[in-house]
């Protein structure tokens, strides 16, 4: 876990930019809700808001980006007076907060904007519950919320918007098929009841706190598909709380509001959590862990009780999400890893494709931009695999072929790349024998993704000494790839590669 955060690869250095400006986004809300007056639950509510503006927002366009945040006030601000009208009425403010949660994980159909949306609306209603805020509070957290979010998006558009210099990443969408078309509607239905589950127990738990278990049950389903990603995101979060817990007792909970200290360890719990968001969920929730933690020291509550209360809550979250997977409308993670596997074979074969006209002389071909999508699809394979490569995984044989699948996409996507810039080199000509093997690479393809006969091995690949053999080079070792892979992925159906 140490290793993946601090060797990581962080191209173009996005993860730190990404993390600074947040840092420099959330301080400015802050400072200016400060500023205007707002007692310290209008400045946590700012903070918040700026947090989630600047790190759940994620179209692919900069234009994209802005119109999701302007966006932000419109579900924000409903669900947060509903739940402070509804703060005395226990029985219809929890009936209230389930349908929030429904709501919030339907929308993600309508991709990243739906996703970001549900998210803002979810923690609206959270903080509300974590500031016991009431009507006579709204005013004070409105005009916070709207400073915040125009703070934040200043910094995101104006002052350092580093994604007009960068062309987004393609964001692949969710491939078609019975299986994942109806994702969303059985994650809205399971989130609904791990969260009642959560909501009913940590209430027994804990009549204050309640909100903790929630949240957990919550959290734990963003960014999953099936129940293996799900059961271990779960693990995850409560591995992390646990971490974030003992780092808490030693700083702090001494600290206790001090408002120096406080200020500069929450400026690092926030760099924390956006470094290391897409490396390590474990770590990113140590992070929260310590700035919840921190922010319960400012408000003068913290103490090591406390702390012990949120662990036990989130464990019934995390009970709570687990028992969803498993029982109610379970997605396999057999059906979400085959459908990404699919997708990422697909996208080889329209690279090899592209590349193999962009030799031929069609300046309008572009296997660099399928290159691309590949590594992003790569990305959401290895999250759909993570639960058999996970050391807690019990199933040898399986967590075997896992890897031996992970790691030939990974010589796909190397081969792949290399195609692409021998495609772009306008010293590249036409050669009979790279069309032969483009097909041939195409055949493989399909006939791992149609069923077809399984292509033969084939021998070494040739010196890279003429000017068409650098790219028959990388043919032949994405033919080598995928002519391999058809021992894991053919495995008998009593075996699938991911189980059941």
């Amino acid at each position: 876990m140490l290793k993946r955060v601090f060797t990581a690869p962080d191209p173009g250095r996005t993860r730190l930019r990404f993390a600074a400006r947040a840092v420099l986004g959330i301080g400015l809300a802050v400072v200016a809700c400060g500023l205007a007056g707002h007692t310290l639950p209008g400045i946590v509510t700012g903070g918040l808001a700026a947090m989630l503006a600047l790190f759940t927002v994620a179209d692919a366009s900069v234009r994209g980006q802005a119109v999701t945040t302007a966006l932000l006030p419109a579900v924000g601000l409903p669900v947060l007076t509903a739940a402070a009208v509804l703060h005395d009425h226990p029985a219809v403010r929890d009936l209230t907060f389930l349908a929030v949660i429904g709501v919030g994980v339907y929308a993600r159909r309508w991709g990243p904007r739906g996703h970001s949306l549900g998210v803002f609306a979810f923690m609206m209603f959270f903080v509300a519950q974590f500031l016991h805020a009431a009507t006579g509070d709204l005013p004070e957290l409105y005009a916070s919320l709207a400073l915040s979010l125009t703070a934040a998006a200043a910094v995101r558009f104006g002052a350092w918007c580093y994604e007009r210099r960068t062309p987004p990443a393609p964001v692949p969408a969710p491939p078609g098929g019975r299986g994942l078309a109806r994702v969303t509607t059985r994650q809205a239905v399971q989130a609904t009841a791990g969260a009642g589950f959560a909501l009913v127990l940590g209430q027994l738990v804990s009549g204050q706190r309640w909100y903790w278990a929630v949240g957990a049950t919550w959290w734990i389903f963003v960014n999953t598909a099936s129940r293996g990603e799900t059961l271990v995101r779960g693990f995850r979060r409560v591995l992390g709380t646990v971490i974030g817990i003992g780092l808490g007792l030693l700083v702090a909970v001494p600290v206790h509001g001090a408002p120096g200290p406080t200020a500069a360890l929450v400026a690092l719990s926030v760099f924390g959590i956006f470094y290391t968001a897409a490396v390590s969920y474990t770590w990113m929730m140590l992070w929260v862990t310590l700035l919840a933690e921190l922010l319960y020291g400012l408000l003068g509550v913290l103490t090591p009780a406390l702390l012990a209360l949120r662990l036990a809550e989130t464990a019934v979250g995390a009970l709570g999400a687990a028992l969803a997977v498993l029982f109610v409308l379970p997605v396999t993670t057999h059906t979400i890893t085959d459908a990404w596997i699919q997708r990422a074979l697909r996208c080889v074969h329209a690279c090899t494709a592209e590349a193999a006209a962009r030799l031929a002389g069609d300046p309008f071909a572009d296997p660099a931009g399928r290159a691309a999508e590949l590594e992003q699809l790569l990305g959401r394979v290895r999250l759909a695999v993570a639960p058999l490569v996970h050391p807690l995984n019990p199933m040898l044989g399986r967590k075997r072929r896992a890897r031996r699948v992970l790691a030939l996409l990974d010589d796909c996507a190397r081969e792949s790349r290399g195609l692409a810039a021998v495609a772009a080199d306008p010293e590249a000509s036409h050669d009979a024998r790279l069309a032969a093997a483009c097909w041939r690479v195409q055949a493989a393809v399909e006939a791992l993704t149609d069923g077809g006969v399984a292509a033969a091995v084939p021998g070494q690949r040739p010196p890279a000494t003429e000017p068409a053999l650098p790219a028959l080079a990388h043919l032949h070792g994405l033919e080598h790839a995928l002519a391999e892979l058809s021992q894991p992925l053919r495995t008998p159906s009593g075996s699938p590669l991911v189980g059941a």
